[in-house]
């Protein structure tokens, strides 16, 4: 390219860009959380949504790194999907996979993760 100038803010552009576009993502996601998830597991992910005193069972703290690291990536899709009974958890825990798109809840695995810090368990 004759002007390097232009060039670089070509790139720059770009990657501005995609770093919006993953912030989009992520606004996205948060939302979902706040819309769907909020209820039983609360504004601050502890599971003390306003729901609780109607439950049974307390839902899962996503904040409890040693909790939400024995858990493979894979339950966690599969609970928000089907359900808690498809993953032998409560039968409260709602399936989601008729109101979510696969990557809907990939995007709440994900953003869990991060909740929890504690990273991928892929195990």
């Amino acid at each position: 390219m004759r002007n390097p100038i232009l060039a670089l803010g070509i790139v720059f552009g770009g990657v501005i860009a995609f770093a919006f576009g993953a912030q989009a993502a992520s606004d996205h996601i948060v939302q979902t959380y706040n819309t769907y998830c909020v209820q039983c597991h609360g504004i601050n992910r502890t599971g003390t949504g306003i729901n609780v005193p109607a439950l049974s069972v307390k839902p899962r703290d996503h904040t409890d790194t040693k909790g939400m690291n024995d858990l493979p990536d894979t339950e966690i899709f599969t609970a928000i999907k089907e359900g808690g009974l498809a993953v032998n958890k409560s039968v409260l825990m709602p399936a989601w996979g008729s109101v979510l798109s696969d990557e809907d809840i990939n995007g709440l695995v994900h953003y869990l993760r991060e909740v929890c810090k504690c990273g991928t368990s892929n195990h």
